[in-house]
């Protein structure tokens, strides 16, 4: 029997499809409770980060170019700006063992082979042991070789003579300078038991154009530390050091102007000026700095295992490394 409200105002009276209603909705948010309980569980926010104000350091950078086709201990790049070319020495061996056997080989800019062996020892009359600095002056290509510079023809490879450096040991790089003359250092090393050791005869010479070129000792000294990378300015000679972290600044006739600037690193082989700004790579510091003489330089190409002698191409803004030990030369883009 059923009650009517109006005549019992003390009872209330609850429908049963209300009921139900009101039981299903707690089920539900019981349910969602559950639910969500169980996705924060599984994929739980990770905590705040307190250094999240610090934004993530920028990808180290990489080069842009890299060439390994037919490489054998590549010692030195040069640009050829008049035929947008580039050519690599190449030891093929050991750097102080007279094999013949060295060679130079061309690339175009893309890195794509044009003349796998240009100059080639013992072949069309070559004599090319472990070839290292390059430099290429009025269309002849000087090639660093132990003892000897020699001298080939640029377009045909064809050999044009030598210029022997008397008591030198280890001759190591060639700067062709505007007016003709060729800078060439001895870095004062041999071979010794466990790797090379000094040989005490350090210097920096002059090869005089002419049709027999003459050479002319610039500076015989153990303060040089192992001359490596040369270059030379209208006014100004500038040697860096394999054995120390210095670049020494001469006038052309070999007088100190100054005091040597000191690098992060030691260990200096290549030497370029662009522009304003001197780049040097360095062994110790597996890495390329850039500066100016007296002032502090600065890394600005990192993680490269033995760059060597440095080149530069001047269409593209490139700093050209050959790599060693590694067999390849990469080409990087400098700001």
């Amino acid at each position: 029997m059923g009650l009517n409200p109006a005549s019992h105002p003390g009872i209330t009276v609850r429908s049963p499809t209300l009921e139900v209603f009101r039981m299903l909705r707690r089920l539900v948010t019981g349910l969602c409770v559950v639910l969500s309980t169980l996705a924060l569980a599984q994929g739980k926010p990770a905590a705040p980060n307190k250094d999240a104000g610090t934004p993530a350091p920028p990808p180290k950078p990489t080069a842009a170019a890299t060439v390994k086709d037919g490489l054998s201990t590549p010692e030195s790049v040069l640009y050829d700006a008049e035929t947008d070319t580039f050519l690599v020495s190449n030891i093929n061996g050991t750097p102080l063992t007279k094999d013949n056997n060295g060679y130079v080989s061309e690339f175009a800019a893309d890195g794509t082979v044009i003349t796998a062996k240009l100059i080639e020892g013992g072949q069309k009359g070559v004599t090319l042991n472990a070839p290292k600095g390059l430099a290429l002056s009025q269309g002849t290509l000087y090639v660093a070789d132990i003892d000897t510079v020699r001298l080939f023809d640029r377009k045909t490879g064809a050999p044009k003579g030598e210029v022997k450096v008397a008591g030198a040991t280890f001759v190591n790089d060639v700067f062709a300078a505007a007016d003709g003359k060729v800078y060439v250092t001895d870095s004062g090393l041999k071979a010794g038991k466990d790797g090379f050791e000094p040989s005490g005869t350090d210097g920096v010479y002059v090869i005089e154009p002419g049709k027999k070129p003459k050479l002319k000792t610039l500076l015989k000294s153990k303060d040089l530390n192992r001359p490596n990378g040369v270059l030379a300015t209208a006014d100004t000679l500038y040697v860096v050091s394999y054995g120390a972290n210095e670049l020494h600044v001469l006038d052309l006739n070999g007088k100190k102007k100054a005091e040597p600037t000191k690098l992060p690193k030691g260990g200096l082989d290549g030497l370029l000026l662009v522009g304003e700004r001197f780049f040097i790579s360095s062994w110790e510091g597996k890495a390329v700095f850039a500066g100016k003489p007296g002032e502090a330089f600065v890394e600005v190409v990192s993680d490269v295992n033995a760059p060597a002698d440095l080149g530069f191409d001047v269409k593209r803004n490139r700093v050209l490394v050959p790599r060693f030990l590694d067999n390849q030369v990469e080409a990087w883009d400098v700001k």
